[in-house]
């Protein structure tokens, strides 16, 4: 029995090391990983089959008008923030008809369309981002566009192949350094996100400023996705973020940066921005998106010239090739301290039990996480004037400007 409980005190000091272990290097705000930090929400994947032509949802605002259409499922609480920045949240769906609640201007948005609209005064050489490069992959390979490759589905070899690499090539003549990846991930399922996150963490190991997943829509209307914008036929393009991650807000910061920007260069290029269920290996990094080129039924060269319109603005966001940069928003600084949270609950809860097995009662535990909270606050101070002073001295104007 008493080998038993000595067992049991082993392992459970053990998980508490490991767990302090993990804070740390967290703590530690590394910046290059060859692997990403672990996080819970990493389990959570529960994307559904999206971009499959014969299913397309149309969404409607509260006064009946179309505010978007998609060959994706989409649930209650999913938003959408549109191109001219009028923000919405789904409150209802029936079958393949969806009704959102306008929630009104999305202000973040609006003071990026602010800020690059007025980019010449603002002084933002110092956030450059050196040579880092932009990863870019596809997960459904399979994706085609009909009236150019003769079928909406070809395993992989999928048109969307093209655009990833058109993107690709677009972004190296603008002077960026890119690593692109054409690794298959067929068949079409739920499972693709897995298959493609071994291929996004192995682009991880290069130490990305951003990862770029490009996908095209299902929705049968061609005329949905056409347009001339800046005397070219090309195809819209959509952003998409998962909700089911500890990076969504700088996620969504960066997909209001690009949407902002692009469409100061290009206007209309990005329709919307659109937030739904999943999660699609966007918890890797808070500068992950999956970009949608068109529909099956747009000829592919036009989705090939939206993403070359893409790469324009690509630059000057991400503060490489010769970009200026716009840094990372507020937003990205506190993901980390997300998922952190989310290792110091795991913590509390296995270091909570783990005492209250130990000392018997609910009172003796009680008294011994006051000791070990006054110990910690003892042994955090030094840590936290570091991290203080190490704040201060990265902080630059232009940091203070987005702040305010």
């Amino acid at each position: 029995m008493k080998n038993s409980k000595h067992k049991k005190i082993h392992l459970a000091v053990t998980m508490l090391v490991l767990g302090v272990a993990v804070l740390a290097a967290a703590a530690a705000n590394f910046t290059i990983a060859a692997q990403p930090v672990w996080s819970p929400s990493a389990l959570v994947n529960s994307n559904w089959i999206n971009h499959v032509p014969g299913h397309t949802v149309e969404i409607y605002d509260e006064d009946g008008s179309l505010v978007s259409k998609m060959s994706r499922y989409v649930q209650n609480g999913d938003e959408i923030i549109k191109s001219d920045s009028r923000h919405f949240k789904i409150s209802r769906v029936e079958g393949s008809k969806a009704t959102a609640k306008m929630l009104g201007i999305d202000k973040e948005y609006l003071a990026w369309v602010d800020y690059f609209a007025n980019l010449n005064e603002i002084p933002v050489a110092a956030q450059k981002q050196g040579d880092r490069p932009v990863a870019i992959y596809q997960t459904h390979t399979d994706e085609s566009y009909v009236p150019t490759d003769g079928t909406e589905s070809e395993p992989f070899k999928g048109g969307i192949l093209n655009v990833g690499k058109r993107f690709a090539d677009e972004l190296k003549k603008r002077g960026v350094d890119v690593i692109y990846s054409d690794n298959k991930h067929d068949p079409h399922d739920n499972n693709a996100y897995v298959r493609s996150r071994r291929t996004a963490v192995d682009l991880m190991k290069r130490n990305p400023i951003a990862i770029f997943d490009i996908h095209r829509d299902g929705v049968p209307d061609a005329n949905y996705y056409r347009k001339n914008i800046s005397n070219k036929k090309v195809t819209q393009l959509r952003l998409v973020l998962g909700k089911q991650n500890p990076k969504m807000k700088s996620n969504k910061d960066f997909a209001r940066r690009l949407m902002a920007y692009t469409n100061k260069q290009h206007p209309e290029l990005i329709k919307e921005i659109f937030i739904g269920d999943g999660n699609y290996n966007q918890d890797l990094m808070p500068t992950a998106i999956l970009v949608e080129a068109g529909t099956h039924t747009n000829k592919r060269e036009r989705a090939e010239k939206g993403i070359a319109l893409l790469a324009d603005a690509v630059p000057t966001v991400l503060g490489v090739g010769g970009g200026a940069g716009t840094g990372t928003g507020k937003s990205a600084g506190n993901t980390g301290w997300t998922t952190a949270a989310w290792i110091v609950g795991v913590l509390l809860i296995g270091g909570g039990a783990f005492l209250l097995i130990s000392t018997g009662s609910l009172k003796s535990a009680s008294d011994k996480m006051k000791s070990l909270g006054k110990e910690m606050t003892s042994f955090m101070a030094p840590a936290e004037k570091t991290l203080n002073k190490r704040q201060k001295k990265s902080e630059t104007p232009n940091d203070k400007q987005q702040e305010e």
